[in-house]
């Protein structure tokens, strides 16, 4: 019996879990007050995403394999400055894996394909949001459209580079 929700897919995954993001803004969907703290110029507090990175490492430490490729551009919104510097340097501690398809000098290879999670190569999950970036729900997506996803995750990989490359060249 298939999982039903992306939360039974996270849980269940066997070797490995692949997201594509393609927004700017997701900071109606998250930790709005770490946001707010970073707007503020405050620092990170020493438990910032800490139930999401022991998330990771109960995956990670398995031998699974969680990454994502982010397709950007710069300069970097408010909420790319917070999701990179506090998000993504605090989950790699987990073992998260993390790529750029910068878009700033280059078109958008997948434009127009939405956000969406892979997990082990055969049950895409894709994440709808409004227009300022609420998070509406995941549509489980039946394994026949694997190939699509599949391909899009191949596309994004082929145009991207590791995080910490992209961040030692255009962090702030």
């Amino acid at each position: 019996m298939a999982p039903k929700t992306l939360g039974e897919l996270f849980d269940t995954f066997e070797q490995e879990a692949f997201r594509l993001e393609t927004l700017d803004d997701y900071s109606k969907s998250g930790n709005v007050s770490a946001y707010k703290a970073f707007l503020a110029g405050e620092s990170p507090p020493t438990d910032y995403n800490n139930a999401w990175v022991s998330e990771l490492r109960s995956h990670t430490t398995q031998g699974k394999r969680v990454y994502r490729v982010h397709i950007l551009s710069r300069p970097l919104t408010p909420y790319l400055r917070f999701e990179l510097g506090w998000g993504y340097q605090k989950n790699a501690t987990g073992g998260e894996e993390f790529f750029i398809l910068d878009t700033t000098c280059q078109p958008n290879p997948l434009a127009g394909v939405p956000d969406f999670w892979l997990m082990d190569s055969t049950t895409p999950g894709v994440m709808n949001y409004s227009e300022d970036g609420a998070f509406l729900g995941a549509d489980v997506l039946p394994e026949e459209r694997a190939d699509e996803f599949r391909a899009y995750r191949e596309m994004a990989l082929a145009h991207a580079v590791p995080f910490s490359e992209w961040w030692a060249k255009h962090g702030e």
